[in-house]
This record gives structure tokens, C-alpha cells and sequence, in this order.
């Protein structure tokens, strides 16, 4: 079950995702395949792909990339090279023991953690890994606190990675070793229009009436003051290995 404002927001916003959502650093993307050994041709599941942000870069790393992605408006803007599959965390259309690697980019704390895990554990090969990555903002910067303060009272329950609540499945699990981490630093560069993109992708916004949708975006838009913003995160790594 894709939560409603995954749903309906990110069906609205496959174009304001790619263009206005920062890539993942490319060191952050070399240790994760080194991490979890990962050698040319590969079987990499890419769950809730989205658009395709960390299946380009597997692709580029010689990998075969199953992407797993449930809303059709993004699946639509997978690369070509990738298999694109509709399915959830949940519920994957993959055949048990199938996959040498499973990754999660920017998505793991919509999912049901303690199913997902199991289904992960299932698609699996003995010894695979599973790898999350997220593009964390830096709110000690100005412009990130501003885009913050513009879009937190839209947020209602919407789930985030913030609250950590993800990582209560892997402190139950039995499935997995424990996570580990690396954090690596990067900075996007965007102008008016893809500070305008980088807000109206976020789900909870994309999901309001369009006119609402055209104010947050509006006020995203001065806060480019006529020039180009840097808006610096961390890109936070975990992977983490399948017991037998």
C-alpha cells in the first residue's frame, strides 16, 4: 500500500523530482557498490526507484538494475537500460534468491519497515546486502532553513526519515546484521526555477490544490534572489547483510 501522499504527490511531480532533487555524490555511490562487493553484471534491485536518481549511476557501475518503482508517472522516467517493474517494499514481482544487492535512495521510511525487511530478505541471494541511501539537508544553512520553515506546515503526518523512526525494524530484525554508515558531503547548485522544482517535488507540497501549489512555489522561487543558490547535504549511506 503506497501511502496517499506518495501516491498522489509524486504522480504529480516525476518532472519536479528529476530536475529539482539533488544527485547522490559519486564517492557515496563508489563505497556503496565496494561495500557490498558489487562486480560488473551484477543484479542490483533499485527499490522505489522514483525517477531514477541512484539507477543511473548503479547502471553506470556496470550493474544489472531491476527497478522497483509503484507509481507509473515515475516508473514512466526510468532510464531505458533499467528493467522497470510496478511493485512496492512489500511486494516485489521477483522471484526469491534473485538479487545480489537491494538499494533504497531517499525511500525507505514510507515502507512498512518490518515487511519490507522480509521481503528484501526474500529477493535476496545468501550474503546480499542492502543498501539505503539519503540526501540529508544541512538546516544550519540559511536558504535550506528558509525552505524549511516555507514547507513545514504542509507536512502533517507525512513520513519522514528525520524522525528515525526507520531504523526501529533493523533493532527487531533477526534477518540482518547490523547497519552501517558512512556520510559524505556535496552541494547542489540551483537557480529560481529548480529551487521552484526542488520544493513543488516534495510529496506533501506536489499533493496540495494547484493554486496553493504555485504560492509555496512562488516563494521557493525569491529565495533565489535573482541568482543561483548552493544548498549543501549530507548523502548518508547504511548497508547491512542478510543472515542465512
Amino acid at each position: 500500500m503506497v501511502h496517499e501522499a506518495a501516491a498522489t504527490g509524486f504522480a504529480r511531480s516525476a518532472g519536479a523530482y528529476e530536475r529539482g532533487r539533488p544527485a547522490y555524490p559519486p564517492a557515496a555511490v563508489a563505497w556503496l557498490v565496494a561495500r557490498l562487493g558489487l562486480a560488473r553484471g551484477a543484479t542490483v534491485v533499485d527499490l522505489a526507484a522514483g525517477t531514477g536518481k541512484l539507477t543511473r549511476p548503479l547502471l553506470a557501475a556496470g550493474l544489472h538494475v531491476v527497478a522497483v518503482e509503484p507509481v507509473a508517472e515515475m516508473r514512466a522516467a526510468l532510464p531505458a537500460r533499467a528493467r522497470a517493474v510496478d511493485g512496492t517494499a512489500e511486494a516485489m514481482p521477483l522471484a526469491a534468491a534473485s538479487a545480489d544487492a537491494v538499494t533504497v535512495a531517499q525511500a525507505f521510511h514510507w515502507f512498512d519497515g518490518d515487511r519490507a525487511l522480509a521481503e528484501i530478505h526474500r529477493v535476496l541471494r545468501p550474503g546480499g546486502g542492502l543498501g539505503l541511501v539519503w540526501n540529508r539537508r544541512v538546516l544550519e544553512d540559511p536558504v535550506q532553513a528558509a525552505l524549511h520553515e516555507l514547507m513545514a506546515p504542509y507536512r502533517g503526518d507525512t513520513p519522514a526519515h528525520a524522525a528515525g523512526t526507520w531504523r526501529e525494524p533493523f533493532a527487531r530484525t533477526t534477518l540482518f546484521e547490523a547497519l552501517e554508515e558512512r556520510t559524505f558531503s556535496h552541494v547542489q547548485r540551483l537557480d529560481a526555477a529548480g529551487l521552484a522544482d526542488r520544493v513543488g517535488s516534495v510529496s506533501f507540497i506536489a499533493a496540495l490544490s494547484a493554486a496553493e501549489r504555485a504560492r509555496v512555489r512562488a516563494r521557493a522561487r525569491a529565495l533565489a534572489g535573482g541568482g543561483d543558490v548552493e544548498l549543501p547535504y549530507v548523502c548518508e549511506v547504511f548497508v547491512c547483510f542478510r543472515r542465512a
